[in-house]
């Protein structure tokens, strides 16, 4: 079968393979406010016209686009591919798109500069025609450009002016500039539909956590006593697990007992009492008072709280009573609690996405995420979001940011890499990662690699927590305190964000039992006495203050491994404006390890240059090429060297 003509011919123009997309456009990319965002396409024509192309954009709630040009960035091999940059300035969602089209004027003049190295003699043809296409751009050019234009069009045009000079003028480029000016883009070529970015402030990529079980400092008002101690040591958000009322029914006991002894305190994420449920504070942490002044005294101290979202209830949470369609029920009419085999949860029951009133659970669920939003509240660590829909979290973040844009969602996914991707791809700020259990250099530079350099740098942002009160590692249970520093200068050097659950600035290291990462007498299941002074913490406080003052500690792109010729040392450099760091780590905390570390001239550093330890002050000639090292984990976990220009 024939095809059908269309009533207009097709764009001569081809715009292909637009960059940054996600899933084809399906989902929005992610930077940050005051992020140059580089937009590539492939764009291209039949014949060998000259192109042009620009990078339209705007920002939420802009009716005009702004523009930047795009320049072919792949001219040694044919100069298809184009690139060009835009900044967004405010935060939310931001459209761009790429529109190319045909240059006439700057294909003849192309031709012309051809054939005038060709050695043609006779032009008179191709000068009129450019002095008719001169004629259209001055039909659109102002003022001044527009007397400059006709005037050239008219020594084009003029057969008694001589043809090196009509050669001339038609090549001046004052004139190529003038003309560039004033392009014809009636038929260009339109990317639709137009793609996302979705925009957030700098705390979305770069932020030092900390977090803490509140009943292990005296409650809410014990929390507010530590926060200036926590800003001195340079962390920007204190993160809290549940708050709130913890269920009797089924309650678990010290490290994880069936039957709890009496004062046994139960796990914060059993959610829910007669006292209330998702929206009430423990009575024993303080009141609704008491969180409000909390949230003033982080605010004063130039800390955020983050508050911990789980989606689970104890068997005397109200909703259990309120709205029992709401949950798991067996044949035999019993409340099926939460399992993960072989873990068992009997304390908790989680909810039936899949019931009738998914949409009533739905709405009190935001509700729940409002409340506290309303209470200052902007960052929220999520439980095991991939035990929920996409589709939900996609709904509830979308609701709560469309109203308050500073919200922030970092997502516990510690799962398979198809669903954490996804919960990234839906609208999640942060997510937890797998460089918990990533401890070889090979398994460190892979990884790494994956997540800076794989196309996940556009949606995923990394969250490395060294530990957490469900994971305690093999390397830490073995390592002891050597393997606690080299964890902690690993992930505060190469994540923007990262984070340490109380404890580890203590090296608290014995498991429960062989084989298991579980903590022994976890602080899940008993009430612990903390203070803030574990040994430690200066060098918490040392790197804290250092990521601060180097803005190539705040961002993951900017990342290179560099070679040591020894796999127990790990070296990377990153780079920013003005500064290049470099990190070498012995990865073996049980002896000292030495090595080369080979700098490479693509790190933009003279042939000799000086380096300065951050974390000792010493100061060390480096040269490019072999630079040798040695790391005594007894004495020091790493460099952290700032490069200097040789004296």
């Amino acid at each position: 079968m024939r095809p059908q003509a269309s009533a207009k011919p097709g764009p001569r123009v081809q715009i292909e393979d637009p960059q940054p997309l996600l899933d084809c456009g399906r989902y929005a990319v992610k930077a940050c406010v005051g992020d140059s965002v580089d937009v590539s396409a492939t764009i291209f024509r039949d014949g060998h016209d000259r192109l042009r192309a620009l990078v339209r954009y705007r920002g939420p709630g802009e009716r005009d686009w702004s523009e930047a040009p795009m320049h072919p960035c792949d001219a040694d091999i044919g100069g298809d591919r184009w690139a060009g940059s835009f900044t967004v300035a405010a935060q939310g969602r931001w459209e761009w798109t790429v529109e190319g089209w045909t240059d006439a004027e700057a294909s003849w003049r192309d031709e012309l500069e051809r054939k005038i190295a060709g050695g043609h003699q006779d032009l008179s043809a191709e000068l009129l025609e450019g002095a008719t296409l001169l004629a259209k751009v001055a039909a659109r050019a102002r003022g001044s450009d527009r007397e400059m234009i006709e005037a050239a069009a008219a020594t084009l045009a003029d057969p008694q002016t001589a043809e090196p000079q009509r050669r001339e003028q038609a090549l001046a480029p004052a004139l190529r500039s003038v003309c560039e000016r004033y392009p014809d883009r009636s038929r260009s070529t339109l990317m639709a539909p137009a793609a996302e970015i979705d925009v957030d402030r700098q705390r979305a990529r770069f932020g030092s956590w900390y977090e803490l079980f509140p009943r292990s400092f005296g409650g809410l008002s014990g929390v507010a006593e530590q926060l200036e101690g926590l800003a001195e040591l340079g962390f920007d958000v204190v993160y809290m697990p549940p708050i709130h009322p913890i269920g009797h029914t089924h309650r678990k006991g010290r490290n994880n007992a069936l039957v709890a002894a009496a004062g046994d305190p139960g796990s914060p994420w059993a959610i829910g009492s007669e006292e209330g449920g998702h929206t009430a504070v423990h009575p024993q942490l303080g009141t609704l008072e008491d969180f409000d002044r909390l949230v003033a005294a982080a605010r004063a101290a130039g800390i955020e709280l983050a508050l911990d979202f789980a989606i689970q209830c104890s068997a005397d949470h109200p909703w259990l009573r309120e709205h029992p369609e709401w949950f798991y029920h067996r044949p035999d009419g019993t409340l099926k609690y939460a399992e993960n085999p072989p873990k068992r949860y009997e304390d908790i029951y989680t909810v039936n996405f899949d019931c009738e009133d998914w949409r009533g659970l739905w709405d009190a669920l935001l509700e729940v995420v409002e409340f506290w939003v309303a209470r200052g509240v902007r960052i929220f660590r999520v439980d095991n979001p991939h035990t929920k829909p996409l589709a939900f979290w996609q709904w509830l973040i979308e609701e709560v940011r469309g109203r308050e844009p500073d919200v922030l969602f970092l997502a516990e996914a510690f799962t398979r890499s198809a669903p954490l991707r996804a919960l990234a791809k839906v609208g999640f700020n942060q997510s937890y990662t797998y460089f918990t259990w990533k401890n070889s250099r090979r398994e460190l530079e892979e990884y790494v690699t994956e997540l800076a350099g794989s196309g996940m740098e556009h949606y995923c942002r990394p969250n490395f927590f060294v530990n957490t009160p469900d994971i305690l590692t093999e390397y830490l249970q073995q390592g002891g305190p050597p393997a606690f520093r080299a964890r902690l200068v690993l992930a505060a050097t190469l994540s923007p964000s990262y984070g340490i659950y109380s404890g580890f600035e203590h090296y608290e290291n014995v498991a429960a039992a062989p084989g298991s990462e579980e903590y022994e007498n976890s602080e899940k299941y008993e009430l612990r006495q903390r203070t803030l002074d574990g040994p430690l913490l200066p060098l918490v406080g040392a790197l804290n203050n250092i990521r601060r003052e180097h803005v190539a500690l705040q961002r993951l792109d900017n990342l290179s491994f560099l070679e040591t010729e020894n796999e127990a040392l790990i070296a990377y450099a990153k780079t920013a404006p003005g500064e290049t760091l470099i990190v070498v780590v012995n990865l073996d905390p049980g002896r000292m390890q030495e090595g080369v570390v080979i700098v490479p001239s693509g790190l933009g550093l003279a042939p000799g240059f000086d380096v300065v330890d951050l974390l000792s002050g010493e100061r060390f000639s480096w040269r490019l090429g072999r630079n040798f090292v040695r790391l005594d984990p007894a004495e020091r976990a790493a460099h952290l060297l700032a490069a200097k220009p040789a004296r």
